[in-house]
């Protein structure tokens, strides 16, 4: 019996590695969505019937092929250990899920309840432990398909729910192909499929558009990083100097006529690696070239917030009037930019090796809610991996914002896959937010996304540029902030009741009802 049984078991470890692995295809850099509802219907069929045991197994198995691989850049540009760490740690919310999917495979309508618990896995592992892993989440995937423009009615959680619920629809038809559903739940799976797939592409015909509120032109200055180009400290005064100097060369340009004058101009993350507040060559720097180009300047500085702690900040620096309102980034990334438990960890001196070492200082969460104003504009910041999670960005756009900017410095990752995948994040957040977004890195990928998803333009990598454009501004929300929030909670809420509820069914069929004998409880409800 034993081996009857693991044997099975393995089979279906092994499918759901190689179904992992694939769901990694559906991201950059080879960004082939369509096979997100494939994999999905995998993962069900993987976890349907199993012991809860059985079924974390197979969910980490599906997990570990493919969150290694998702975020493989990790290992060449932070190093093997934080790459095996987190994708680890990420990995493990697949199996936990694979063992609740063997109880809510119990319930009626196992697909919807699943795709819920399948939303409020990924918005638990994006925010916790510490601040969290928001990459691969099924709603960034999407962006080149017709499912795209459900982003500004759904949000990003809106979108994982209905991709998960296809694919877990495809897998409760590739049941009834086989007979293991009667033949009325063949049809309402088969019919359920087809109108969850035509609602979802509604959006596609009918896009959500707000109200304009004017325009603006914004430049974008990529710098380019000194060096090698993954290492921002480096050379932080040639790193700032770059930037400048690009500046300066665009208000050369728009003064012979050959560049349009921007209203404002905004630099990327690290621009200033060190704080412009206390070093003054940096400061003269970013004085000179908002004097140069005689607009306001968001300058994306470090900036020192006592002995034991820094501040990752956009900073609005006018010509005239010097430094102004300040963002400062909401998450900043454990074991990269701050060490969780670093009393704990410091006796034992590991935060003296490797990348730990060059974490002397915790940074420190902003929680600011207003947008900032720059040049009259109301614009929604955020900085570098802010751009994947969902608070930051609602809040500011609650509270007014017509803009959205991304100050980001990519420089660690430039060698890899991590670029393309966080502008393909930034792309799905235009359309989430119904708005241009401009993003402005140390040395690429910098541009301009239109609220449709569009790129209207962009840099190449590790060079030094400067993307001008007009954008229209925006007011208002998409339904997608409020639906996304809303979704979160319920998915929370219906999880726990659903695996009350298939634990109570199990309960019951052990005494003798509801389950047929010799059959797996579940088996064909």
């Amino acid at each position: 019996m034993v081996s009857r049984y693991r044997s099975p078991v393995l089979r279906r470890t092994l499918v759901a590695s190689l179904a992992g692995v694939a769901l990694s295809f559906a991201y950059e850099p080879v960004a082939v969505a369509y096979l997100m509802p494939f994999c999905l219907a995998a993962y069900a069929l993987t976890t349907r019937g199993l012991r809860a045991r059985a079924g974390f197994v197979v969910g980490l198995a599906f997990g570990v092929g493919f969150y290694f691989v998702h975020i493989y850049w990790m290992s060449p540009s932070i190093g093997a250990p934080a790459w095996l760490a987190l994708a680890g740690i990420e990995a493990l919310f697949y199996g936990l899920l694979g063992a609740v999917a063997t109880l809510l495979h119990r319930l009626a309508s196992w697909p919807a309840w699943l795709a819920l618990a399948w939303v409020a896995m990924e918005t638990i592992r994006s925010t916790w432990p510490f601040s969290g892993m928001p990459w691969g989440r099924l709603g960034f995937g999407v962006v080149d398909t017709p499912l795209a423009p459900a982003l500004a009615y759904l949000g990003t959680n809106g979108v994982s729910l209905v991709v998960a619920f296809l694919g877990f629809l495809l897998a409760r038809l590739l049941l009834a192909a086989r007979g293991r559903e009667r033949r009325d739940e063949r049809l309402f799976a088969a019919a359920a499929l087809v109108a969850v797939t035509a609602v979802a592409l509604v959006p596609a015909v009918a896009p959500w558009r707000l109200a304009e509120a004017g325009e603006t032109t914004v430049a974008a200055v990529q710098g380019n990083v000194p060096g090698r180009g993954d290492d921002v400290l480096a050379d932080v005064e040639g790193l700032t100097q770059n930037h400048v100097d690009a500046t300066v060369d665009l208000a050369a340009r728009v003064a012979a006529g050959e560049a349009p004058q921007p209203d404002f101009v905004v630099w990327p993350e690290n621009s200033t690696a060190r704080d412009p507040f206390r070093d003054t060559s940096i400061r003269t720097g970013i004085e000179t070239a908002a004097d140069a180009i005689g607009v306001p300047v968001l300058v994306g500085a470090i900036v020192d917030d006592g002995e034991d702690h820094v501040l990752n900040q956009g900073i609005v620096w006018d010509p005239v009037t010097g430094a102004g309102e300040r963002y400062t980034k909401r998450h900043p990334v454990a074991y990269g930019e701050y060490i969780p438990l670093r009393g704990l960890l410091e006796p034992t001196g590991i935060t003296e090796q490797g990348q730990l070492a060059r974490i002397p200082r915790d940074m420190v969460s902003g929680r600011r809610a207003e947008p900032l104003v720059v040049a009259g504009v109301p614009l929604a910041d955020a900085i570098c991996f802010d751009i994947a999670y969902d608070d930051g960005l609602a809040v500011q756009i609650e509270n007014g914002a017509e803009l959205l900017a991304v100050q980001t410095s990519n420089a660690s990752f430039i060698f890899t896959d991590q670029i393309e995948q966080q502008f393909a994040i930034t792309r799905a957040r235009a359309i989430e937010t119904g708005r241009y977004v401009v993003v402005a890195a140390t040395n690429g990928v910098s541009g301009v996304i239109a609220p449709d998803g569009s790129v209207v333009d962009r840099t190449q990598r590790r060079t030094q540029d400067v993307v001008v454009e007009t954008v229209t501004l925006y007011r208002g929300a998409t339904p997608a902030i409020a639906v996304g929030e809303v979704l979160r909670l319920l998915s929370y809420l219906t999880t726990v009741v659903g695996t009350a509820w298939a634990l109570l069914l199990g309960r019951r069929s052990r005494r003798g009802v509801g389950a047929a004998p010799g059959r797996a409880v579940g088996e064909d409800s």
